[in-house]
This record gives C-alpha cells, sequence and structure tokens, in this order.
C-alpha cells in the first residue's frame, strides 16, 4: 500500500508539473488572464486526457498479461491499438459529423482485432510467447495497411492531422473524449481488480483455476471486453499511444510482485503518470513545435520490449 501513496503523490506532482511547462511556461500562482486561459482552456484538458489514455492502456495490459500468463501481450503488440484505430479511421471517413461513432467502431475494432489474434495464438500445445507476438505483428501488419489504403480518401488537410493522431496525439482533447475514456477506465479497473483473485489463479494455469471453481470463460470475456472497451476509447481519444501496457504492469509487478488486487489499480495511476510525462516532454523537447506522444512512448517502451523478448 505504500507503493500505492507513493504513486497517488507522484500523480499530484507530475499533474502539477504537466501544467506549468510547455511552449510557454507559467507561474504556480499569479496568472494573467491569457495565462489562465492557456491553464485552464488548453492544457489541463490535455492533461486529464493523458492520464485517462496512459490509465487505460496500462489497465489493458495488465489485465492481458494476467490472462494470457505472458509478460509480453500488451494491446499495441496484439494489434488491439491498430484494431481500435481502424475502427476510428472508419467513423473518420465516413461518420465525420458523427462524434459518438468514433469510440463505438473503435471498440468494435479493438474487439475484432482481440478476436483474431487470441485464435491464431491460440494452439494444441498452448499458446507460447513466440506465437503470440508474431500473430500480433501480422494483424497489426494486415490492420496498417488497411490503414494506409483507407487515408487515400482523406483530402490533404486532414490526411495531415489524421496521421499525426495515429502516431498518438493529445492536442485534440475534448470534453466528450475525457469522459468517455474516464468513467470507461474506472469501470474496467473496478471490474478487473474485482476479479483478481480469479486472475491470480489463472496466472498458474486455466486446469487448476478450473479446479479451484474459477469461471475461466466469464474471466475470460471480462478481461477481453474490458481491455477491448478502454482501449478504443482511448485510442478514439488520442490516436495510437504504444507500449504504455508494456512497460507500465511490468515495472508494478517487479516493485510489488504479481497479486492483481494490487497490479491492476496501481498499474492505472502509474500508466496516467507516464503518459502525462511523456506528454511534457512531446510538447517541451522542441517547442513551440510538438512531437507525437506515441513516439515518446516508443523510445522507451521499445528497448524494454526487446530485453523482455530475450529474457522470456
Amino acid at each position: 500500500m505504500r507503493l500505492g501513496l507513493v504513486l497517488l503523490v507522484l500523480l499530484i506532482v507530475v499533474l502539477i508539473i504537466a501544467g506549468m511547462l510547455g511552449a510557454e511556461r507559467l507561474p504556480l500562482t499569479g496568472w494573467t488572464e491569457q495565462q489562465r486561459s492557456i491553464l485552464l482552456d488548453i492544457r489541463i484538458p490535455r492533461i486529464l486526457l493523458g492520464a485517462c489514455v496512459g490509465a487505460s492502456l496500462a489497465v489493458a495490459g495488465a489485465g492481458l498479461q494476467a490472462l494470457l500468463r505472458n509478460p509480453l501481450a500488451e494491446p499495441y503488440l496484439l494489434g488491439v491499438s491498430n484494431g481500435a484505430a481502424l475502427g476510428t479511421m472508419v467513423g473518420f471517413v465516413l461518420f465525420q459529423n458523427v462524434e459518438a461513432a468514433r469510440p463505438v467502431l473503435a471498440f468494435a475494432g479493438a474487439v475484432a482485432a482481440t478476436i483474431v489474434v487470441y485464435r491464431m495464438a491460440k494452439s494444441r500445445a498452448g499458446m507460447s510467447a513466440e506465437r503470440l507476438v508474431l500473430s500480433g505483428v501480422i494483424v497489426t501488419t494486415f490492420l496498417s495497411s488497411v490503414i494506409v489504403m483507407l487515408t487515400t480518401l482523406l483530402d490533404a488537410a486532414r490526411l495531415r492531422s489524421f496521421t499525426f493522431w495515429l502516431l498518438g496525439d493529445l492536442s485534440q482533447s475534448s470534453s466528450t473524449g475525457i469522459w468517455i475514456s474516464g468513467v470507461t477506465v474506472a469501470i474496467v479497473t473496478v471490474v478487473l481488480t474485482s476479479q483478481a483473485r480469479s486472475l491470480n489463479l489463472m496466472m498458474i494455469g486455466e486446469r487448476d483455476a478450473l479446479d479451484f471453481g474459477v469461471e475461466v470463460g466469464r474471466v475470460r470475456l471480462l478481461v477481453f471486453g474490458g481491455a477491448s472497451l478502454v482501449v478504443g476509447a482511448a485510442v478514439a481519444a488520442s490516436g495510437s499511444v504504444g507500449y504504455v501496457g508494456l512497460i507500465v504492469p511490468h515495472l508494478v509487478r517487479l516493485s510489488i510482485g504479481s497479486d492483481n488486487r494490487l497490479v491492476v489499480p496501481f498499474s492505472a495511476v502509474a500508466g496516467a503518470i507516464f503518459v502525462v510525462l511523456a506528454d511534457t516532454i512531446a510538447r517541451t523537447a522542441i517547442a513551440p513545435r510538438e512531437l507525437p506522444v506515441g513516439a515518446v512512448t516508443a523510445l522507451v517502451g521499445a528497448p524494454l520490449f526487446i530485453y523482455l523478448l530475450r529474457r522470456n
């Protein structure tokens, strides 16, 4: 529980720092009217969205890693994020004036990608890390190709906007996106935490979990459904921000062990911290220009992924 308190304090500190830093640095007090507008209308919505997105991706990664008993399971690597991105792309192209269509189609795309990857990775001998990663790479590559094909339907202005969004962009934050992703991650975090005991048993093995009375099918449905829901909401609001679901749960488990009663909620807080920090770097590194936040998370996540893959 000490780590939880540390993470909450760290989250508050990071939120304050993120609010002060940017193309124009703000003082802690005594803002001008222009500075107040920058903080309240631009930075705070963006920071809140980043926190919700980070929490969503980390919770999804924690749930998938526990369910699949694989530290390499992560929404971005398994193609779930690209499935959500494709669904959002369809909404972006065909239902541009219907804002609610994007999260709905993103969720549908995430569910479809999750089902395909799981079925491809599953074999009579079980599910190995190599087969899971290979299945994710294949689905991710295919979905990326479809997304590139659909970009030909966009004009130059929308193409530039969508390309930057696809790499991870929090600058287009809206109250709707914040509410949808925030409420979604809160609900899914509570649901997955309530299934922590079952997930702990399933990490030993599904057959052993069945012997202890775990309803494996129901837990699998809740985890896959919850992960798809939060990833769909996050991707619809911010684009594909990779490696958060890989890095954060792994670091949390290194700190406190594998008890999912703590791993799931702690991952949510740590994921929020990680993405807000990454977005702060993205906003300030080459200010007044910005980097895609997904590029910053990938710079940290890709080396760790290689390390985990070799270790596994």
